[in-house]
């Protein structure tokens, strides 16, 4: 019997995964069975969708289309049935939320009750990281993005503005004094980030206009959570969005500096999705429970 959508499925996850064993296993299958079905999807088709070897998988140029267009088309087909049935009325199934630590701890957790008591047949997975992940290759329904965007794939709604903020522990400004204008900063250790987007100076309001001051430390943080920890512990000073640190600044751990000179910067934080998910019950419904609560301090 041909089964065109269960080998399209078990490709699927066999590029999702990385591997036969762990799409088998995720699929509930034998390895052998998964094997089975690409070799037939192939001879199909008429191309190598997967290169193999010993130690490791890839798709083929090839294979990368026809993931895209497949995960395309698989979704499109689910939102389709499931506008025709049940769902349209009452949001349900697996929805995959993908952010970053910083913005998953501090602003999704404290929300994510009250979804999951409006909408108990939806299921929600989270996963926090600072990677930028594909939506597409890491079947994720909806990712929340902070600063510019630069996938045009994917649909995108605001969630809103969030300015930056310099911040320290009382802690820290009791033992190194309070800095009054950025060249105090020269006395300071700055707390700076380790990847690559990483800037080394930062801005300030002086005179009337914008002026970057280049800073230095002794302490690098490899992700927005880890840098505020460290402010929080009084290792120096640190550049925040001001939803990371709003709680910190309310329970007294963190102070602003400088807030005068503030040059009043910021970054949009948006919430995206796949264009062919607009139609998933589930994708509206968190994106319209985004509306009714507060998420974070902007």
């Amino acid at each position: 019997m041909d089964n065109r959508f269960g080998d399209i499925e078990i490709f699927l996850s066999v590029a999702a995964q990385g591997s036969f064993a762990d799409a088998a296993r995720v699929l509930r299958l034998t390895p052998s069975a998964v094997s089975r079905s690409i070799a037939r999807l192939e001879k199909r088709l008429g191309v190598t969708l997967l290169r193999r070897t010993t130690r490791s998988l890839a798709l083929t140029p090839e294979g990368i289309s026809y993931r895209d267009r497949m995960s395309v088309l698989i979704a499109d087909m689910v939102a389709v049935e499931g506008s025709l049935g049940q769902e349209s009325q009452d949001p349900r199934g697996l929805l995959r939320v993908n952010a970053s630590p910083s913005f998953g701890v501090e602003c999704l957790i404290p929300v994510l009750p009250g979804f999951a008591e409006r909408y108990p047949a939806v299921t929600v997975e989270l996963t926090l990281t600072d990677s930028i992940v594909d939506l597409v290759e890491e079947r994720a329904d909806v990712a929340i993005r902070i600063g510019p965007l630069r996938d045009t794939r994917l649909r995108a709604k605001k969630l809103g503005h969030s300015r930056m903020m310099l911040v320290a522990s009382p802690d820290y400004l009791a033992r190194r004094g309070t800095p009054e204008r950025p060249d105090d900063l020269d006395a300071h250790d700055c707390l700076r980030f380790s990847f690559r987007r990483s800037v080394d100076s930062w801005p300030f309001r002086v005179g009337g206009r914008v002026v970057q001051k280049p800073v230095e430390g002794r302490f690098f943080g490899n992700s927005g959570e880890v840098v505020r920890r460290m402010a929080v512990a009084g290792c120096g000073i640190a550049r925040h969005g001001a939803f990371h640190v709003a709680a910190d600044i309310r329970a007294g751990r963190l102070v602003e500096v400088m807030p005068d000179l503030n040059p009043g910067d910021g970054e949009d934080i948006h919430a995206l999705y796949a264009a062919e998910d607009r139609a998933a019950a589930r994708v509206r419904a968190l994106l319209d429970y985004f509306d009714s609560v507060q998420l974070f301090t902007s």
